[in-house]
């Protein structure tokens, strides 16, 4: 399996600091910096349109982007993207260069199949989900989509651990050293209803409101009146 690719045009640019990079992006222009491969960085300028609607994709971290600069063609792979605190659009992005050797950490989505079958949701169980993503080492230029859990035999009770997944081939979880929990299945939830039964409340308020009056000294019984 290979890895997506996108495209994007850059030119390159000579200045640097907080002023150039105003005014690159009034020219609609976003600075970036094209880094590794043991090889000098390389300041960079992207068409901001182009650059916030691949961003909005969100595929740019998992996904291998054929840039050219200025002629010059070079895979890389973003790592890092800072966006504007109020209109979230892109303001600077770090670019990898990646060959075919190049290995990276990225976060992969867990896919858990099969929920709806599963022995715990027959027996109304609740799948808790405590990673979303995992941390996964592999060659940039192949760079899963997914890591697939099948839940299908998880009963209550259970706990389903990175053990259980489908690692994709040539992908390996970052964290190594122990069998780490992916979720958990719980028993359902049971609701106590506190509130008393229809009849119950007006049967014991009766029984207090007459101890109430035996205390409080209340008519005496028809018999034990007197004219």
């Amino acid at each position: 399996m290979a890895t997506k690719l996108y495209t994007l045009s850059a030119t390159k640019r000579d200045r640097a600091g907080k002023g150039a990079a105003r005014a690159l992006r009034r020219e609609k222009q976003t600075p970036a910096v094209i880094y590794g491969d043991n090889k000098d960085p390389v300041t960079i300028a992207v068409p901001t349109k182009e650059a916030n609607l691949e961003y909005n994709k969100a595929h740019m971290f998992t996904s291998i982007c054929e840039l050219d600069v200025e002629g010059t063609q070079m895979k890389v792979l973003a790592r890092d993207v800072q966006l504007h605190p109020v209109t979230d659009n892109v303001m600077h992005v770090d670019f990898l260069r990646v060959t075919d050797k190049t290995t990276i950490t990225v976060a992969v989505p867990v896919n858990f199949i099969n929920q709806e079958e599963a022995k715990y949701t027959l027996e109304k169980g609740i799948l808790n989900i405590t990673r979303y993503e995992v941390d996964v080492n592999c060659k940039a230029t192949v760079i899963p989509d997914e890591i697939v859990v099948d839940v299908n035999d998880f009963e209550i009770g259970d706990s389903i651990k990175i053990s259980d997944a489908i690692m994709p081939e040539g992908a390996k979880p970052d964290i190594d050293d122990r069998d780490f929990t992916l979720a958990t299945v719980s028993a359902p939830r049971v609701i106590v209803d506190d509130e008393p039964a229809e009849g119950e409340e007006g049967e014991e308020g009766a029984e207090a409101s007459a101890e109430g009056e035996k205390a409080e000294g209340g008519d005496a019984p028809a018999e034990e009146k007197k004219d």
